[in-house]
């Protein structure tokens, strides 16, 4: 846990590990807690208007972990969790850890291919879901000839757990699981090629702990109550919220709208008393457009994609604090953040190291450099990093350079240790010898009132090799036309630079994203060649 410090300096050379040998994060997060202080609340359930103390989440989670031994789950093996937020999904991803099998989370849009992909490739033996999921995994079972049990909160299953779970014993050893021993199965979004699974160590939790902490302001402090709409089935909402929220005894509030909307997440922020929130860039943004009441929160965190000035300044004035930018990914989460309470918070920069990581910008030579634009990457070892893709030794290596992790994405790292974000490897612009990164664009665009999101990519050209293009969309009351595109195109020439201005913009009614929210800009790419 991170100390209390006046500078991002002190809070870094205070810092030490403490990693034991033995852990299990199913323990860690509930029956430490229910040991302690049995009635502190872990959960409130919003759909359900109630509160789940520690003790129930260990009584149940408990009873979970019986009946998937019962049902032939052992250590190792991988255990989908297709579900949303709520009780159940919190209870399933403890209950497989407690026996020291392998939590998989899987989000509840995904369709056939994506969850055959995974469980196929993942050799899943078992999946916990709701009817509606039931239903849909019913026709790839045949394609899937090692899961065995499909366990349904509501019915539809092998087995429904409202008829079984009660009848379970309510007591369960947890396994002596070592920080290294392999704990949470998360498929990469897949915006290139086939979706890998990370796997992700028992010590990652503790890995992700500082990060958390910084990026909301030195979590916990008495009274805070955590949100995010983020879905519990991507590292964003499991590891940067719910699974540390629990660790910390702070309340995770579980409510996943069927579809995000601004009034709905104002609204319950208020009634649910939320003081913390993780909201992505793309919740942000429809947050903009509402022009809502102003709310008094403690603590707001984004990460996924670079946030601009206008979204920031928007931020702060809307919640009263500044909004701290983190960055990571699923293989090596929450290891840059910024944290405005102590000074380490620059606009146009994505953070600092978070204490406790090595991160650094590699030249060409993979050596670090300072003030020049290269690979992000992170010293191995480190705990919150990933053991190796599932299945895929190839990938895994590719990943490496060394002793450092390649994070696949472009910065510039400054004097005092700052990063800049650039793009991606293959979403940076090359155009008649500049280099160009799209966040910076897309932030300039949907500051604008016509603009509600942008994507920005390259476009291949014969004279500059490539052209900036952006895929625009339009804010209500705003109709497409050339004379707009122009205004738009003016308007970040006059805010960037005549270097950086989109040469061409076209306007569509949404654009496509990834299942945690980040622009597909190779979609958008392929469809900029083909136009």
């Amino acid at each position: 846990m991170l100390t209390h410090a006046d500078s991002y300096d002190g809070l870094r050379d205070a810092f030490r590990w403490a990693i034991p040998e033995r852990y299990n994060i199913g323990y860690d997060v509930c029956d430490r807690w229910a040991a302690r202080e049995p009635e502190r609340i872990a959960l409130i359930l919003d759909d359900e208007d109630r509160a789940v103390s520690f003790d129930e989440l260990r009584v149940l989670s408990n009873r979970l972990a019986n009946l998937l031994a019962d049902n032939g789950v052992e250590a190792g093996d991988r255990v989908g969790v297709l579900l949303p937020q709520r009780l159940e999904a919190a209870m399933a991803h403890i209950a497989a850890l407690k026996l020291g099998a392998i939590s998989m989370p899987l989000f509840t849009l995904f369709g056939a291919e994506a969850l055959a992909h995974r469980l196929g490739d993942s050799g899943a033996r078992a999946v916990i879901t709701d009817d509606e999921g039931a239903a849909r995994l019913r026709p790839l079972r045949e394609r899937l000839p090692n899961l065995r049990t499909v366990l349904s909160v509501d019915g539809g299953g092998d087995i429904d757990l409202s008829d079984v779970l009660p009848g379970q014993p309510d007591g369960f050893i947890c396994a002596e699981t070592a920080n290294d021993d392999p704990a949470i199965l998360i498929y990469t979004s897949g915006t290139t090629g086939s979706p890998k699974g990370a796997l992700l160590p028992q010590r990652a939790l503790l890995g992700h702990l500082p990060g958390v902490e910084m990026s909301h302001e030195m979590l916990p402090q008495p009274g805070d109550v955590i949100w995010t709409p983020a879905d519990w089935a991507w590292i964003g909402g499991l590891l940067d919220v719910l699974m540390p929220g629990l660790h910390h005894g702070v309340p995770v509030v579980a409510r996943r709208f069927a579809k995000f909307s601004s009034e709905a997440a104002f609204d319950l922020m208020r009634r649910r008393g939320v003081r913390n929130a993780f909201l992505p860039p793309t919740a942000l943004k429809i947050m903009r457009a509402a022009r809502p009441e102003k709310l008094t929160m403690r603590s707001v965190a984004s990460g996924g994609e670079s946030l601009g000035a206008g979204l920031l300044d928007w931020g702060h004035e809307t919640f009263g604090v500044t909004i701290n930018e983190f960055y990571g990914q699923t293989e090596c989460n929450m290891m840059i953040s910024s944290a405005a309470g102590i000074g380490a918070h620059r606009p146009g920069f994505m953070g600092w190291p978070v204490p406790g990581h090595e991160v650094a910008v590699l030249g060409e030579d993979d050596a670090p450099v300072i003030g020049k634009e290269g690979r992000i990457a992170v010293r191995a070892p480190d705990p919150v990093m990933f053991l190796r893709y599932w299945n895929n030794d190839a990938a895994t290596a590719e990943k490496f350079a060394g002793d450092w992790l390649l994070t696949g994405d472009r910065g510039v790292q400054a004097t005092d240790g700052a990063l800049r974000f650039i793009g991606r490897d293959d979403d940076v612009i090359s155009s008649g010898g500049y280099r160009i990164g799209p966040g910076e664009i897309e932030d300039v665009l949907i500051r604008h009132e016509a603009v509600t999101m942008a994507g920005v990519v390259g476009k291949p050209d014969a004279l500059r090799g490539e052209i900036v293009k952006a895929y625009v969309v339009l804010a209500k009351g705003f109709t497409a036309s050339e004379a707009l595109a122009r205004d738009l195109s003016d308007y970040v020439k006059t805010m960037l630079s005549a270097h950086e201005y989109p040469r061409e913009i076209n306007f569509v009614d949404a654009l496509p994203m990834t299942t945690t929210g980040k622009i597909v800009r190779q979609e958008l790419r392929e469809r900029a060649r083909n136009e």
